[in-house]
C-alpha cells in the first residue's frame, strides 16, 4: 500500500477542499432521507450505470458533466480501494443494488490485469460521498482500518439506513 498512500497523500488538499465544499453546500441527504432510502428509486432493478476504464488513473466519461468535488471523489476513490473495500455503506445500497462496500459506490470491481469498472452511484449520493473521503481522510491521519471503520460505524449508526454487509478488517 506504500505507492497508493503516497498518492493518497499527494490529494490531501484536495479532499480537504472536497470535504469542505460537500459540508458547505450539505450534499448529504438528511438523516431521514437516507433511512428512507430517498433519492435511491431508480437503483431498484437494472442497477447503475458502470463503466470500464484501463485503469483507476482513468476515469469514466459518466463523470465529464459531474462537479469537480464529485470527479475528486472519484479520483480519490480509485486510489483507496484497499481502504474503501473495508468502509460499510449506510445510504442502502447494499438492499437496492447490491453493494457489499463503500468501494461499490463508485468502483464494482478492479480487474486482476488493473482494468476498473467504475459505478455512478456515487455521483447522487452524499452519504457514498462523506463516508469515502472521510475514510481517506482519517488513512492520511494515521488511523488504522479497523478505527476508520469503528468511526463509519458510529456515525452513522443512527438514523442511516441498514449498512453494506462489509466484514470487519482483519
Amino acid at each position: 500500500m506504500g505507492k497508493r498512500m503516497k498518492q493518497l497523500k499527494r490529494m490531501k488538499p484536495l479532499l480537504a477542499l472536497v470535504l469542505l465544499a460537500s459540508i458547505a453546500t450539505a450534499c448529504a441527504p438528511k438523516p431521514e432521507a437516507a433511512t428512507s432510502h430517498a433519492g435511491h428509486e431508480q437503483h431498484q432493478g437494472s442497477g447503475d450505470i458502470q463503466e470500464t476504464t484501463a485503469s483507476a488513473t482513468v476515469l469514466p466519461k459518466f463523470l465529464d458533466k459531474q462537479s469537480e468535488e464529485i470527479r475528486l471523489v472519484y479520483q480519490a476513490a480509485g486510489q483507496a480501494t484497499e481502504i474503501l473495500k473495508w468502509m460499510p455503506c449506510y445510504c442502502g445500497c447494499g438492499d437496492s443494488v447490491g453493494h457489499q462496500s463503500n468501494m461499490n459506490c463508485f468502483i464494482q470491481e478492479v480487474k486482476p490485469g488493473g482494468s476498473v469498472v467504475w459505478d455512478d452511484h456515487g455521483t447522487r449520493c452524499g452519504v457514498c460521498l462523506q463516508i469515502a473521503v472521510k475514510s481517506i481522510k482519517l488513512t492520511q491521519d494515521g488511523k488504522s482500518l479497523r478505527e476508520i471503520r469503528q468511526t463509519i460505524d458510529q456515525t452513522y449508526k443512527q438514523g442511516y439506513a441498514k449498512p453494506t454487509p462489509t466484514p470487519m478488517p482483519t
